[in-house]
């Protein structure tokens, strides 16, 4: 196993879960505020490979998604958006290698379909396959114990129904399984699989609108995913560690410019509902909140408790920004933008991308520029396929 790759699986570890016990917090009579205010902060969850955008139509406009045009993969961004889709069924298939600017062997998978059941309302699942590559195990001493191949996934399913004429709803469910360690002992106490269970709730809008005789539609969206249990990697139940519920909120803007050609602008704007760590390295908490706390409990804390005050919370908010342009609903071609605090995980790219449809069939691939030299994200590629059969009675 290369340094690298042993750096990817060393740092998945630290974040994704703590095996060592947990000192006992205390409150502190501290200033709040000065010792975090720009210092590096980020929020660290179980199972990130959740908010990874898995497909590349919206991985080459920046992540954004909560409100654009329906597809396949809408389970990622919106599945309220699916009540609204054009089609009677359809099937996306994607695949990505990741961090392939460190190693050639993690990659990610994602399948997903949907069934429209009458003219209101529609079903969909996917499945979410994260692959971590070959590891090689060693004991405390450096000796090899075996090569393993940690990995995770999740499969969801969806219910998307429309609430009036230019409104639909949605609630999703989740199970989530991850298994980095294939039962190894870490730091002397044996590990197992992490489960959870979670939830998605949604909101999709759109309106008709014209400007100066061109016609379009407004549309917004709103998604709280991931509302789950949280995870333990080992049979001590007092270290376990929030999954990555996510508030997303975006609106876009559809212009029909002519017969051929149509123009999409959409912002999303992501913020974590998970606490903010403010403790020390002997678990004392030096500012802000105890993050030790249910999952309902910490959802709303997550609005106000960052040990920086309101402009720590607001860094903790990233921007997606993406731009579409189709021409005879056949060839697309997409750019966007990524923005996340530099206290927050620094992470800022852009991306571009085309897409191709051709009667059932769709193809698109996208790819990541970042804006950092000898970044992990370097080089990242996406490749989705879809394909779709057409139900014009149910056309919206």
């Amino acid at each position: 196993m290369t340094h690298s790759k042993q750096a990817i699986f060393t740092l998945l570890l630290l974040t994704a879960f703590s095996i060592a016990t947990k000192a006992q917090l205390k409150s502190v009579a501290a200033d709040p505020k000065s010792n975090y205010i720009g210092q590096f902060n980020p929020i660290t969850t179980a199972v990130p490979f959740l908010m990874i955008s898995p497909d590349a139509r919206g991985g080459s406009m920046g992540d954004a998604g909560v409100s654009s045009e329906p597809d396949a993969f809408s389970m990622h961004y919106n599945p309220a958006k699916f009540a609204f889709i054009k089609k009677d069924m359809g099937v996306g298939i994607s695949y990505s290698p990741w961090l392939k600017g460190l190693t050639n062997d993690i990659n990610l998978a994602y399948l997903s379909g949907f069934k429209r059941i009458t003219k209101d309302q529609v079903i969909a699942m996917s499945l979410r396959y994260f692959n971590l590559g070959n590891i090689n195990f060693t004991d405390i001493n450096g000796g090899p114990i075996g090569d393993y191949k940690p990995n995770e996934f999740a499969l969801d399913g969806t219910y998307s129904r429309m609430l009036t004429s230019n409104m639909s709803m949605a609630v999703a469910a989740r199970f989530i399984h991850s298994n980095l360690t294939q039962g190894q002992d870490v730091g002397g106490q044996a590990t197992k699989p992490g489960n959870s269970v979670a939830a998605d709730v949604a909101l999709f809008q759109r309106f008709p609108v014209e400007f100066d005789k061109i016609d379009g539609n407004f549309s917004w969206g709103l998604n709280i995913s991931n509302i789950g249990i949280k995870m333990s990697y080992s049979d001590d139940n007092t270290n376990k560690d929030f999954i990555p519920t996510n508030f997303k909120l975006g609106p876009s803007l559809t212009l029909n410019l002519d017969d051929f050609n149509q123009m999409s602008f959409m912002v999303d704007f992501n913020k974590l509902l998970v606490p903010t760590q403010s403790i020390d390295s002997n678990g004392i908490i030096i500012a802000g909140m105890d993050p030790n706390v249910s999952v309902p409990v910490g959802m709303i804390h997550s609005f106000y408790d960052a040990p920086g005050g309101l402009s720590e919370e607001m860094a903790e908010i990233s921007i997606s920004t993406g731009i579409e342009y189709w021409y005879a609903q056949q060839f697309a071609l997409r750019g966007g933008f990524f923005y996340e605090d530099k206290n927050k995980g620094n992470r800022k790219f852009f991306t571009l991308g085309a897409g191709f449809r051709y009667n059932i069939l769709g193809i698109d691939f996208s790819y990541l520029i970042p804006l950092e030299t000898q970044n992990p994200l370097e080089h990242t590629l996406r490749f989705s396929l879809l394909i779709n059969f057409d139900a014009p009675s149910a056309a919206k």
